[in-house]
């Protein structure tokens, strides 16, 4: 299961950097990806890091603003979130996903899914 935190109310322009704990992680290479999903939206991809190498991918909405780390050999993740926007405000989920990816998956690959944490930006 993982968990997301580290959510809260941001002005925009600023920034908030999220986590993701993960425990028993059944998997040799995975990848672990953040999503978002704002209220009447359908759940989208933002980013993700692969546990072979740490390749990182972005949505291009995020590119440049958002960075997505590993802490060190722990299997804890973050999502440093910079110059947030307005439309930046959802629900962020962190998921695992065993496949290879070569970008941001959809989310139907990806599985064990917290309860996300909300981050919201005002304007």
């Amino acid at each position: 299961q993982l968990q997301a935190s580290g959510g809260g109310l941001v002005q925009a322009g600023g920034s908030l950097r999220l986590s993701c704990a993960a425990s028993g992680i059944p998997y040799s290479d995975y990848a672990i990806g953040w999503f978002r999903q704002a209220p009447g939206k359908e759940r989208e991809g933002v980013s993700c890091i692969t546990s072979s190498d740490g390749t990182a991918y972005y949505a291009d909405s995020v590119k440049g603003r958002f960075t997505i780390s590993r802490h060190g050999a722990k299997d804890t993740w973050h999502l440093q979130m910079n110059s947030l926007k307005p439309e930046d405000t959802a629900i962020y989920y962190c998921a695992i996903t065993p496949y290879a990816v070569l970008g941001v998956p959809a989310p139907t690959y990806f599985h064990s899914w917290g309860q996300g944490t909300l981050v919201t930006v005002s304007s």
